[in-house]
């Protein structure tokens, strides 16, 4: 009897109730099954991203030049040596800061540039005296400003003098906060005011764009005083018993110094045997191949974060 029933279950079709078989069992078990497919699905398809992105990546890589790696390096050449960038330009030692800053030997302005710094330092006479020579000289003050990467001038530091007489500014209020605030500055270093009787002063110029710099620059060398009249916020005048200078930081045999831009690496080593420097390029300090025993090459001109190390 017992087999009997075991051939008539084994016989019955698949959607048939069979007595002492778990029918209910068979949807969970349909249900498991799909469940595991699609995890094997998913588990497929997380793989074929991932290998679509690796591959992607390394032919994005092929097709994209990257940035070289390589360093600068001073070459000899005539009329004058070059830099030769880690791009492989080559760029003569003359159009090095104008390539910087749009300085040119013999202009008369420049254009401000991050981590450049703007020494100040006004001399103060006893009242009713000329403003320069000694005869009733005071003393001096001296403020440091430094361009800041986003823009504008930071007032780094102030040295101040005792007894400066009450009616002539401080020289940190020689340039305004408003002017200060300005994202690009133009130094020019002497223009002449034919309404104070052809005096020669150095001017501030700022503005918040480049377009802006230039129309306010037209302006200013056509008629300076359409421009920097009633103590514009775009410029600054500075007095006749003013002395103001470009500086930048470098660092030589670790120590920070503070030299006039325009120096060279002559100015910072004397008759070194080597020397180990770096530039800063593209965010990241890059090697610079100088012969030391080069007088030539060492005329390279420094800019601002330089790092030398020689003996």
């Amino acid at each position: 009897m017992k087999r009997r029933q075991k051939d008539t279950a084994r016989d019955a079709p698949s959607d048939a109730v069979v007595p002492g078989h778990h029918s209910w069992l068979e949807p969970r078990r349909r249900a498991a099954g799909i469940r595991s497919f699609r995890c094997r699905l998913s588990f497929r398809r997380r793989w074929a991203v991932l290998l679509f992105a690796v591959l992607l990546r390394t032919q994005w890589g092929c097709v994209v030049p990257r940035r070289p790696t390589g360093s600068f390096e001073v070459v000899r050449d005539k009329p004058s040596y070059v830099l030769r960038s880690p791009e492989s330009v080559a760029i003569p030692f003359p159009e090095v800061l104008r390539q910087y800053s749009g300085f040119t030997p013999g202009e008369d302005w420049i254009d401000l540039r991050p981590h450049m710094e703007l020494r100040v330092e006004h001399a103060y006479y006893r009242d009713g005296v000329p403003r320069h020579g000694i005869f009733g000289f005071l003393g001096t003050e001296v403020a440091i400003y430094q361009v800041r990467v986003g823009g504008g001038l930071r007032l780094r530091s102030v040295r101040s003098m005792k007894h400066r007489p009450m009616d002539q500014l401080p020289v940190q209020r020689l340039i305004c906060a408003e002017q200060r605030r300005f994202r690009h500055g133009r130094f020019f270093f002497a223009l002449v005011f034919r309404r104070s009787a052809n005096a020669r002063s150095s001017v501030l110029l700022s503005a918040d764009a480049r377009q802006e710099m230039d129309a306010l620059t037209s302006r200013l060398i056509r008629s300076p005083e359409s421009v920097c009249e009633d103590r514009s916020a775009h410029c600054t005048v500075f007095p006749e018993a003013c002395s103001v200078s470009l500086e930048i930081e470098v660092t030589v045999n670790r120590a920070t110094r503070t030299v006039p831009y325009g120096s060279t690496v002559s100015d910072v080593v004397v008759h070194p045997r080597s020397i180990r420097m770096q530039r800063l390029d593209a965010g990241r300090m890059t090697q610079v191949q100088i012969d030391a025993s080069d007088p030539e090459a060492l005329r390279l001109p420094l800019l601002p974060n330089d790092r030398i190390t020689w003996n």
